[in-house]
């Protein structure tokens, strides 16, 4: 497992040498030992690698990476470039396009969001082969709620985007009164029709990232 580095590292260094970290350690070296494990096992802090604490100025939680071959790198809701941008990600660049008129890009790789301060990180980082939330409750939730609040702490405005009941569940770590938190349901196929087409999240995000003088997202994914 890559370790964390720079901001990230100072923010968490506290986490690794509690008791439930070490477990989790130990158990999660143990899996990739004897089991197929997404994402690979380099990959797993790639939120944190792509997106410095400091440069941090949009937040999107989800649960646990995907668990198809191939897919989970260690950004929520991204794919590599050369695999199919799976449901959730089609209904989130769909209301792209209805709210800032992006195209629908050829590739589900959203590595340019993260190196423009958009965090996409999971509450769980790692998952068995086909097997969603296999890794639910070994211990990467307390890491990752850690994490969480070190955002909250900042004194500087941060969009959050908290899609479906779990990322809403952290609603209440979150409390800093400069930061703007944008609510709506899962862009799951089970839920978009919900409420999350139709959301405008992405221009309400730029709306106030602008109005507090900071660079706007640029949200278009690019065709390969």
């Amino acid at each position: 497992m890559a370790g964390l580095t720079g901001a990230w590292m100072e923010a968490l260094s506290g986490e690794f040498k509690k008791p439930y970290y070490a477990k989790l350690y130990k158990t999660i070296l143990e899996e990739y030992k004897t089991r197929k494990i997404f994402p690979p096992a380099q990959d797993i802090f790639n939120a944190f690698h792509f997106t410095p604490l400091d440069q941090v100025k949009v937040v999107i939680l989800g649960q646990d990476p995907y668990h198809n071959d191939g897919q989970a790198h260690g950004l929520c809701f991204s794919v590599k470039r050369d695999v199919e941008a799976p449901p959730s990600l089609v209904n989130i660049y769909q209301e792209l396009h209805d709210d800032l008129g992006c195209y629908i890009p050829n590739n589900g790789y959203l590595e340019k969001w993260a190196r423009q301060g958009v965090l996409l990180l999971n509450t769980v980082l790692t998952v068995r082969a086909h097997q969603a939330n296999s890794h639910r409750g070994l211990g990467w939730e307390e890491f990752t709620d850690a994490a969480i609040s070190v955002l909250n702490e900042q004194d500087r405005p941060i969009v959050f985007m908290l899609w479906g009941r779990p990322a809403q569940m952290k609603k209440n770590m979150l409390h800093n009164p400069k930061h703007l938190l944008l609510q709506a349901p899962h862009p799951s196929p089970l839920s978009a029709y919900r409420g999350f087409m139709g959301c405008r999240h992405f221009s309400q995000a730029n709306a106030f990232l602008s109005s507090h003088g900071l660079t706007p997202i640029d949200w278009q994914i690019e065709n390969v």
